[in-house]
């Protein structure tokens, strides 16, 4: 898990992201396609073209950081709208990391109290 502080805003990149991009491919593209800081603290997630690898770019006061997570099996949940960002609290990009559609997250089942 990404250790950012919960009032980190989070932002996912709309549409799919050429995945052979590292920092410096992504930080332009935050600067130039989303009209962002990447420098400014913001955690900014990008989506490969099949669904299944993640990469997350955070300067988290010292330096640039760039996470990547692939599933194994499924797919990364990702908004429909092309173009710009969508922003995501903490609580929803712990679903997303986790591959649970964290735009209605819901409990499967709930545990019968021992009687």
């Amino acid at each position: 898990m990404i250790p950012v502080r919960s009032d980190v805003r989070v932002w996912l990149a709309s549409g799919h992201t050429d995945m052979r991009k590292g920092m410096g491919g992504l930080a332009r593209l935050v600067q130039e396609g989303l009209g962002r800081d990447p420098f400014a603290g913001d955690v900014f997630v990008f989506r490969g073209r099949n669904g299944s690898l993640i990469k997350a770019l955070w300067h988290d006061g010292i330096g640039l950081s760039l996470y990547a997570k692939r599933l194994e099996r499924g797919r990364f949940i990702w908004p429909s709208t092309m173009g710009g960002v969508v922003h995501l609290s903490g609580g929803q990009m712990s679903y997303l990391l986790e591959g649970i559609d964290w735009r209605n997250p819901q409990q499967s089942w709930r545990p019968a109290r021992a009687g």
